[in-house]
């Protein structure tokens, strides 16, 4: 009934501890007899809270119930307790921004074929044509999801939100419309500097395809006839092709030394059983000056140590690399074939340049064969009397061809040998890029020691303002350690502009015209 007994009734059904009593089987509100009026009176009454927590668990209502009508408090409280079972259908307009919905089963959109479906519509619509109405403008299909903000842009607003006035409209595809313009002109530019980067190289790659004929059928088989002739020194200074350089390279410093694969098998014979007499202990850096001949023998425990140093960046020498035996062998053998010079810090680089151009046997030829000539004789030799006239023969030119950076130099009193001394000793394989040293090893195989002088003439030449305004330590830093990335064309350009003539004197006339008189002294 309608009447205040309608409580009492439904606490009837539960014992004092809450459970249903024995015999009550409830379904639903209806099945208890209630109609829309006993529930509405209910939920005003003071049992509201342990009516409705001990029934909802228990008496879920129907998915469809068209004829209850529930006041807010209570409707809140039963979807709360109870799950709609009902499945989420997956085409429903709007976004459901609450609970998980099923992932749409649509084909996502390229933004190109996006653009080119507004550029579409654009082309449709004529200039005259009027912007749609709100309501017009609504989108119906909802199942595109944008891959990205600039594909958002075209898109109009989900349908339960306002739709996006006209000006605003006007101006997303304004922007829309530049951000295009912009995103074509770089990918153009883009193109444009790949397209000439792939150009230029297939023009070297051609010119170096070329060159390497040029000297495999015309060159090398008729060295001694051509290779005094202009046509070769102009080949020589654009560098040589790196498919011939190691015949090249042992054509030109020669063999006066007479040196023959047996011999290096010999001396390197005699290094490996050095090696196995001497102690497991990791090695140290002794001092190897004023020791005797045979005792320089002893630097032998320094190649491994050294080795380790050798271009790390290429990971090819290092121990487990290809190249690692090969180094440490021609380190070793000319270590027993001149005790008298034994090993030194900076031979490593040379033999590691000359590994990657030739075979081991011819290697150490050349690389004993290059350590034999005067300059670097004195160098690896450290005879200081004669070094101190190849900086002084130095800065004869220095000053006739850079007199300004000479003067500041000499004001900071920088002297050759902080800079010099680690060029000479690696023939600027380890100062110079690999690729750029082994170009100046091109032209010091022709021209001799004063290619390299004039190669750190170059240098100064080229880093002549930035030198200008360092003090000596920052031109001390700077020059101990030249910039990663050099240009060849433009080093060997500035090389070509050094004159190595002073007072109608060349190099060779200058350095014995010291060597006649008493060594100058270099001042700090």
């Amino acid at each position: 009934g309608a009447d205040s007994g309608a409580p009492a009734f439904v606490l009837s059904l539960f014992s004092a501890s809450g459970d249903l009593v024995k015999g009550a089987s409830v379904c639903s509100p209806l099945a208890l007899g209630f109609n829309d009026f006993n529930l509405h009176v209910l939920a005003r009454s003071h049992y509201l809270s342990l009516s409705l927590t001990i029934l909802s668990p228990l008496l879920p209502l129907p998915s469809r119930a068209p004829s209850l009508t529930f006041p807010h408090s209570l409707r809140s409280l039963f979807v709360k307790k109870v799950k709609d079972t009902r499945p989420v259908e997956q085409k429903d307009p709007g976004w459901k921004l609450f609970g998980k919905v099923l992932p749409r089963e649509c084909s996502e959109k390229h933004p190109q074929k996006i653009q080119k479906e507004y550029e579409t519509n654009s082309s449709r619509d004529g200039p005259g044509h009027s912007p749609p109405s709100p309501r017009q403008s609504v989108r119906k299909n909802l199942d595109f999801e944008p891959l990205s903000t600039t594909a958002l842009i075209l898109e109009d607003r989900p349908a339960n939100l306002p739709a996006k006035p006209a000006e605003e409209a006007q101006k997303h595809r304004q922007q829309y419309e530049e951000m295009v313009t912009q995103a074509k002109k770089r990918e153009l530019k883009e193109a444009q500097k790949r397209r000439k980067q792939l150009e230029d190289r297939c023009k070297l790659e051609e010119s170096i395809g070329n060159a390497a004929q040029t000297w495999n059928q015309e060159i090398l088989p008729n060295w001694s006839a051509m290779c005094t002739s202009r046509r070769v020194r102009e080949l020589w200074w654009q560098g040589v092709p790196p498919s011939v350089r190691g015949k090249v390279w042992s054509l030109a410093v020669g063999n006066e030394l007479n040196i023959t694969h047996e011999l290096f098998n010999i001396c390197l014979a005699r290094a490996r059983e050095k090696w196995k007499s001497m102690p497991t202990a990791p090695p140290t850096e002794p001092e190897t000056e004023g020791l005797s001949l045979a005792d320089r023998e002893a630097s032998l425990e320094l190649i491994k140590l050294d080795i380790s140093r050798t271009f790390p960046h290429l990971c090819i020498f290092q121990q487990g690399g290809p190249y690692y035996d090969m180094l440490h062998s021609i380190l070793g053998a000319y270590t027993c074939y001149r005790p008298d010079v034994g090993y030194v810090q900076g031979m490593s680089f040379i033999a590691a340049v000359l590994i990657l151009n030739l075979d081991t046997p011819d290697a150490f030829i050349a690389f004993a064969n290059l350590l034999n000539k005067p300059c670097q004789m004195a160098f690896f030799r450290v005879d200081h009397s004669l070094m101190l006239k190849y900086f002084a023969a130095f800065e004869v030119f220095f000053e006739e061809n850079l007199p300004k950076l000479f003067a500041h130099f000499k004001e900071n009193n920088l002297t050759p040998d902080i800079y010099l001394i680690d060029w000479i000793f690696t023939l600027y394989s380890k100062s110079l890029p690999l690729d750029l040293a082994c170009r100046v090893w091109d032209v010091f195989c022709r021209d001799g020691d004063e290619f390299l002088f004039r190669v750190a003439l170059g240098i100064l030449r080229l880093y002549e303002d930035v030198l200008t305004r360092m003090d000596f330590i920052h031109n001390a830093q700077f020059l101990t350690r030249l910039p990663d990335h050099i240009s060849p064309d433009q080093l060997f350009s500035h090389i070509h502009a050094i004159h190595m003539t002073s007072k109608n004197r060349k190099w060779g006339q200058v350095l014995q015209a010291l060597q006649e008189r008493n060594s100058p002294v270099l001042k700090r």
